[in-house]
């Protein structure tokens, strides 16, 4: 009998090795339909979740409802598990470097109960050619087992989308694929449980992993563009959203805003493309290009604010600037990469006093990666107030709102440029 056979019927369990942002969810889905197994190596996390708490504040506790799930930390416990799912991060390093260590882990842990017969399908997002070269032969190695005789590999990349209720996990097609023709098949009638836009099965593993690395990187490309061209229209005092606009009218403009690129993705995924490029001999000109302009943009806004309250009569030692967001985007609690950073770091360098507010994100999780932390209340009247984050509480704010916090000459700064046509009276700034 066929593992997804033996997984229907549940005669054999799946286990989610990583439950994260992308973990969790898929674990929950499958939950509905098998015998889940969810592995995380914190255990303040486990018990989290056994309250039916998602550490991650995506998920609500009705989603737990109905699953056949057991959480736990005891690697002892994945043995019962035939099917593996790995969705751990793959970060970047201080040099931009791409850093498996996270993925290497979840492997070795998978090898050392890995058995004749198991499925193993990595979701996390890699460079081509990552599943193969690196982490099988650990998976080899810990286990004594053999790859493609003894257990099978898949890679299956995640497209969840923190925040984003709307293009969910059952929503956006699956990408899968095998180390074989069977495999392939297998593993693709698994997600389908799970998957109702459907799956789209890739002709191999690097297939796969090369088609996850180019969305973000195109995307990434894309908004540089954009945030040049912002630049550029800036110092001809020319609105970019006004321009936007008017070159959309046409069908096949490409849309795309200026702004912040952060986050675990767009602001990561490139590097492990242009890690592997440079390790085949090619300097990939315009990734790179496309990231140095989106790493810059940070410390361009936090410059731009201070000429322009220095050319408003304040000094900067003297100035205070309110900054309305820390998340990497709006209405999550997700501080990772967070370019906002940059901002206030910038900022800080002119020596001015910088408050930093947030409804989604956590102080203490603030000081410990960025070494700052949020403000409960509001000093004093600020010289600026740098709306960098689009959440819901701050879209619904008005022009009323801004002048009493602002000084007589301040300025608001809208990265996102959500009021844009709204403020009629204030001094007004956008990408």
């Amino acid at each position: 009998m066929k593992i997804y056979d033996k997984l229907i019927k549940k005669e054999e369990k799946l286990a989610v090795v990583g439950l994260g942002y992308v973990g969790l969810p898929i674990a929950l889905e499958f939950a509905k339909k098998l015998n889940v197994i969810g592995f995380d190596i914190n255990p303040e996390r486990i018990e989290m979740m056994k309250n039916n708490i998602d550490p991650s504040n995506e998920l609500i506790e009705s989603d737990f409802d109905g699953c056949s799930i057991e959480f736990t930390s005891n690697l002892q416990d994945l043995n019962a598990a035939k099917f593996f799912i790995i969705a751990v991060p793959t970060p970047i390093d201080k040099n931009k470097k791409p850093d498996i260590k996270p993925l290497i882990s979840a492997s070795t842990t998978v090898g050392k109960v890995l058995k004749k017969g198991d499925y193993v399908v990595f979701e996390s997002t890699v460079y081509p050619g990552c599943t193969e070269d690196d982490c099988v032969p650990v998976l080899e190695e810990l286990s004594g087992l053999k790859f493609k005789t003894d257990f099978k590999v898949g890679y299956s990349p995640e497209r969840i989308n923190p925040g984003d209720k709307v293009h969910t996990l059952s929503s956006i097609i699956k990408v899968s694929s095998g180390c074989d023709s069977l495999s392939a098949e297998e593993i693709a009638k698994t997600y389908e449980l799970v998957v109702q836009a459907g799956v789209h099965r890739a002709s191999s593993i690097k297939v796969a992993e090369a088609a996850k690395i180019i969305e973000n990187t195109q995307r990434d490309v894309n908004i540089a563009l954009i945030n040049e061209l912002s630049v550029i229209f800036n110092k001809m005092d020319i609105n970019t959203y006004e321009v936007l606009e008017a070159a959309g009218t046409k069908w096949n403009f490409l849309n795309f805003n200026p702004g912040l690129v952060g986050g675990h993705c767009i602001g990561v995924d490139p590097y492990y493309l242009t890690h592997k490029a440079k390790e085949l001999g090619y300097h990939a000109q315009i990734i790179n290009s496309g990231r140095a302009v989106n790493d810059s943009m940070g410390a361009y806004v936090g410059r731009t604010v201070a000429k322009k309250i220095i050319s408003s009569g304040t000094s900067m030692k003297d100035a205070k600037v309110l900054v309305m967001g820390a998340t990497f985007k709006e209405d999550v609690s997700d501080i990772r990469n967070s370019k906002v950073v940059d901002v206030i770091n910038e900022l800080k360098s002119f020596s001015c006093h910088v408050d930093v507010v947030d409804p989604h994100a956590d102080s203490k999780e603030l000081m410990e990666e960025y070494e700052f932390s949020l403000v409960e209340n509001l000093s004093s009247i600020y010289n600026a107030v740098i709306v960098a984050v689009n959440h819901y509480e701050y879209a619904i704010l008005k022009e009323k709102y801004f002048t009493s916090i602002l000084a007589d000459n301040g300025i608001l700064v809208d990265l996102k440029g959500i009021y844009r046509g709204e403020i009629q009276n204030l001094n007004y700034w956008t990408l």
